[in-house]
């Protein structure tokens, strides 16, 4: 038989100290102060998840990677000693060819440091490319969202310098073009494809006829905090994109001081590849070494690999000869079983719906006449 890799959430947990997301406890919970609040407690345990397994699994490898794109922005952005952002330079020079390409009329200093931000920008993705391969993909769709949303921000003050202030509605149109490709490649396709492999993950990975063993499954696989911190990043681009795209946009002569613009766009650019980081380690980290790319159902049945199709509900099975019995499974891993004193149901050793009665926890064959548990009907088919 061959042997199924076990998924790395479980086998990294099993190396450092057998905490799981279900196993987090709060300090404090809201819910307990304002019922309205309760839904913020899942939120917060696993943020608290999140930073166990960040200190605990994060190196120098992700030093490097944040360490070096926080190089790349700060280079690409320093300006003391030159001026060259300051003054504006030349803006009848532009382009990167020819002898009057503005590229090569900048300050000396300023060119170098340009260059050795292209080169850490480029060490940057490469870092992020081998350090996620499961993501591998999802990483191409974010860099060209990231463009989209700054080359927006940028076409957006071509028109209006001080975007959005004093701007036409005309002057909105590359902030939306670019916010669209956002939005498209990093809720409908990266958010998408993460959240439908954790779904099929867990259904082929974690299943058991203890349905209180799935739904712990489904707890420790949560992706709350992990889209959270999506939204957060796209929120925190477009601020550091807009930052960066009002810094040089004045034309000269510039009399005001840009330098708080320049700051916000290193600062929350900093801390934006640090989210990047975080929203490309966890799917990986939670998955596994399952050697599987991070796809939507639709992409894989696009590649024509195998898709299992969800289950609303799965009918039981007596042990002894097999035959249809009357417990049902839902997709939720509960187990219904019908009431034998009124057409009401309810789980083994629950309260019927509509009578009260107590649902037993054994039935019988209708078959062989044989007396089995609940569990027993699907242990069968659902064995691993």
């Amino acid at each position: 038989m061959e042997e199924v890799e076990v998924d790395t959430i479980d086998e990294n947990l099993a190396d450092v100290s057998q905490v799981r997301l279900s196993d987090v406890e709060l300090p404090f919970k809201l819910g307990e102060r304002n019922s309205r609040l309760a839904p913020l407690d899942s939120v917060i345990q696993e943020y608290i998840f999140h930073g166990k397994m960040i200190s605990q699994q994060w190196g120098v490898t992700e030093a490097m990677i944040i360490g070096i794109g926080s190089l790349s922005i700060i280079l690409g952005t320093w300006d003391l000693g030159i001026g060259e952002i300051a003054s504006g330079g030349d803006y009848n020079r532009w382009g990167l060819y020819g002898d009057e390409a503005g590229f090569l009329h900048v300050n000396d200093f300023s060119l170098m440091l340009a260059l050795l931000s292209i080169i850490a920008w480029i060490g940057f993705f490469a870092l992020l490319w081998t350090r996620f391969p499961l993501m591998r993909e999802n990483l191409v769709w974010l860099t060209i969202a990231t463009l989209a949303v700054q080359l927006g921000f940028v076409v957006s003050h071509s028109s209006a310098s001080d975007f959005p202030f004093g701007s036409s509605s005309g002057d909105f149109a590359g902030f939306a073009i670019g916010n669209l490709v956002l939005i498209f490649l990093a809720v409908i396709v990266v958010h998408r494809a993460v959240i439908e492999t954790r779904d099929i993950h867990v259904e082929e990975r974690h299943t058991h006829p203890d349905p209180r063993v799935v739904q712990k499954a489904w707890s420790d696989h949560s992706l709350k905090a992990w889209s959270l911190n999506l939204a957060t990043w796209m929120i925190f681009l477009n601020i550091s994109s807009w930052a960066g795209a009002h810094a040089v946009s004045p034309r000269p002569p510039i009399e005001n001081d840009m330098t708080l613009y320049v700051v916000i766009y290193a600062l929350f650019g900093i801390i934006s590849m640090a989210l990047l980081v975080h929203v490309l380690w966890y799917p990986q980290f939670m998955l596994g070494a399952a050697g599987d790319r991070i796809q939507s159902v639709r992409a894989r049945e696009v590649a024509g690999e195998f898709v299992p199709k969800k289950a609303s509900r799965s009918q039981g099975s007596c042990p002894i000869c097999s035959a249809d019995s009357v417990a049902v499974r839902s997709q939720d891993g509960s187990i219904q079983v019908p009431c034998s004193n009124c057409e009401g149901n309810g789980s083994p050793g629950t309260a019927c719906t509509e009578c009260n009665t107590i649902i037993p926890a054994r039935i019988s064959c209708r078959e062989c006449g044989s007396s089995t548990t609940v569990m027993s009907h699907f242990s069968r088919s659902e064995a691993w």
